[in-house]
């Protein structure tokens, strides 16, 4: 009788330990949409970097990659080159056009170094960078760029809008993990930065236009407008790097 009772509790406790793990590993939910994002196994996401090629993406304005982009080590690593004369020009966006979705990115800034994440960029004649339309992550070395003397420039933030609602960045030549979603369904928008919601803010409407018109871009026709775009990567000419790059869209 002893063996089966222990036969038995032994059985419990597999079982509920495994069921523990599957339910660490549930995917994101609505409350906490960061939860389970590098789990791209798990229905909805998808890789958007392969970790040896540059498909599914694109030099902004162009079909082409520049050569100052390459992958390295399973990354993508933009490496500035001074001489060249499309500083600035070596924006990275997405093939496809997004609306709603949780994007989950691992980044690493270079020491002094600034950089971005876009979204709803538009790819047209009319504009000749990502950032005319798209909104902006922050990628910053907040320690060693002056543009983290001000708090809405600093990692994390929701560039020249809102700044991150506390420090959570890791030191340079460390990876940070950001999360940004962005539901069009629910009017909001959220960023993760390793691990920590430091960011929300509503993504149309009137308070969405307030913020805009108190910053730099009040006057950028066509900023912040679209509710769907290309994802981005911002070429600011300092080195910068993006691994574990994944999607769901909402």
């Amino acid at each position: 009788m002893k063996k089966i009772i222990l036969f038995g509790l032994a059985f419990a406790l597999a079982f509920f330990g495994t069921s523990t793990l599957i339910k660490k590993c549930s995917t994101p939910t609505e409350d906490n949409p960061s939860e389970g994002a590098q789990q791209t196994d798990h229905k909805g996401w998808v890789s958007l970097f392969d970790g040896v090629s540059f498909k599914g993406w694109h030099n902004y304005g162009t079909d082409s990659i520049s050569s100052q982009w390459q992958v390295l080590d399973g990354a993508m690593v933009f490496s500035p080159d001074s001489t060249a004369n499309n500083a600035g020009l070596n924006n990275l966006v997405t093939d496809k056009e997004y609306s709603s979705f949780i994007l989950s990115v691992d980044w690493k800034i270079s020491a002094g170094g600034n950089s971005g994440i876009f979204w709803a960029v538009q790819e047209n004649e009319t504009y000749s960078v990502p950032y005319q339309t798209g909104p902006e992550i922050q990628v910053l070395d907040n320690l060693k760029h002056p543009d983290a003397a001000y708090a809405n420039h600093r990692a994390g933030s929701l560039y020249d809008m809102i700044a991150p609602s506390q420090e959570v960045v890791k030191e340079v030549g460390e990876w940070n993990t950001c999360v940004i979603s962005i539901n069009h369904h629910t009017n909001k928008g959220n960023v993760w930065l390793n691990g920590i919601e430091i960011v929300s803010f509503p993504v149309s409407g009137d308070e969405w236009e307030a913020m805009i018109a108190k910053s730099k871009f009040k006057d950028w026709q066509g900023f912040g407008l679209y509710k769907s775009g290309r994802i981005g990567l911002q070429d600011h000419h300092d080195e910068v790097a993006y691994r574990n790059l994944t999607i769901k869209e909402l």
